[in-house]
């Protein structure tokens, strides 16, 4: 009996040391990988290097949003391993970045402060390797870029929930910048404090839009508890941070950059809650064949005036994806018009529409065509 229980120990023993032996010969496998990753990355960071001095020739532009869609689509179709799909786009997002900025630093500036969404959807667009410059309104980003402090804008246009966001779409009316690229990030709010129970929460945080979105949360949840306004979700968590027995609603982003816990996660009330951002600049974007097109026109009062305009895109089978109105300032009871459509405005179709729907109205401009993107950004921590 002993001998039989010291020769199961015994093979015990064996098995764990053949494991700890393959254990240490994959890391070593891992370790030669990752130098081979690493050399392979300063291959790509070389040749980044060279075309950028190429480039400074001819552009000082250094972001082409369409060139970077086509990469990440390369090479999610390219995958055939274990690698998750979902992070090929972040992973290669942060090595185009690294590599952009041997070429010159970019400057993006955002509709503020840091840990807003907004900052977060602007991180996702451009990278680590990048010089955010955050903003006190939607209206000082337009300027920034417009003045040629920051090479681009990002700012938030629509979220599923509370619908399109008026100021963005009103700033257009008095600017020549172009979209270059959109952005749509899935929004999770969060229940964010300092405290270890919700039980010990006096008060709560929130900016009216994180509000409307986790109302009903917040009654079954927090019945009583005083909900105080704050500038942005960003600003809520900064407050919760700063009071005893406060909390915030905002991301889990921002709740790491202020240190607090998550005590509830996803508590928005309606679970499909993606917002749109808009990344504005001065350069138009290249063609890449899967694009959108925004335009803003405005039509001459007469019965019929918007339906007959709107035939232009429709005898061409144009599909449009969004229309909005917006009031012009200082003329009563006239509107301005925001069409967006699938296509590049260097599409025949597309052009020969904008030709004839400009002929039935009093001004047509184009605000940009850009990559129509393909996948959400998940809100993830960085």
């Amino acid at each position: 009996m002993l001998k039989r229980g010291f020769e199961g120990i015994h093979n015990q023993s064996n098995e764990k040391t053949m494991k700890q032996t393959e254990l240490q010969k994959l890391r070593q496998q891992i370790n030669r990988v990752d130098e081979q990753i690493l050399k392979l990355l300063n291959s790509r960071a070389s040749l980044a290097h060279r075309i950028g001095a190429i480039k400074r020739e001819f552009t000082d532009q250094v972001y082409f949003p369409g060139r970077e869609e086509q990469i990440f689509e390369r090479l999610e179709n390219l995958n055939r391993g274990l690698f998750p799909l979902d992070s090929i786009k972040p992973v290669f997002r942060e090595i185009i970045s690294a590599c952009r900025s041997l070429e010159r630093p970019l400057k993006v500036s955002y509709f503020g402060p840091e840990a807003t969404f907004t900052n977060l959807a602007a991180v996702r667009q451009f990278g680590h390797k990048t010089q955010f410059l955050p903003e006190t309104g939607i209206k000082d980003v337009f300027e920034r870029v417009e003045r040629g402090d920051a090479d681009y804008g990002v700012v938030p246009v629509e979220n599923s929930t509370e619908g399109v966001v008026s100021h963005t779409m009103d700033m257009f009316l008095g600017s020549n910048l172009k979209i270059c690229a959109e952005i749509i990030l899935e929004i999770h709010q969060c229940l964010l404090s300092r405290v270890k129970s919700m039980d010990q929460i006096k008060r709560v945080y929130a900016h009216y839009q994180a509000l409307a979105q986790t109302r009903t949360w917040l009654r079954r949840n927090l019945p009583g508890v005083p909900v105080l306004d704050a500038a942005s979700t960003s600003e809520s968590a900064k407050l919760a941070a700063a009071h005893k027995n406060s909390a915030a609603i905002a991301s889990a982003y921002a709740g790491e950059f202020y240190g607090l816990k998550i005590l509830a996660d996803r508590i928005e009330d309606q679970r499909n809650n993606f917002t749109r951002f808009l990344v504005i600049g001065k350069q138009s974007v290249e063609r890449t064949g899967k694009d959108l097109t925004m335009v803003m026109f405005s039509l001459k009062d007469r019965p019929g005036a918007l339906f007959n305009s709107l035939q232009s895109f429709s005898r061409r089978k144009i599909n449009l994806t969004k229309i909005e109105s917006r009031p012009l300032k200082g003329r009563a009871w006239e509107y301005v018009f925001f069409v967006e459509m699938e296509g590049h405005v260097q599409d025949r179709k597309i052009s020969d529409a904008l030709k004839n729907l400009e002929k039935r109205s009093v001004f047509v401009r184009v605000l940009g065509s850009f990559p129509k993107t393909r996948r959400v950004a998940q809100e993830v921590l960085v």
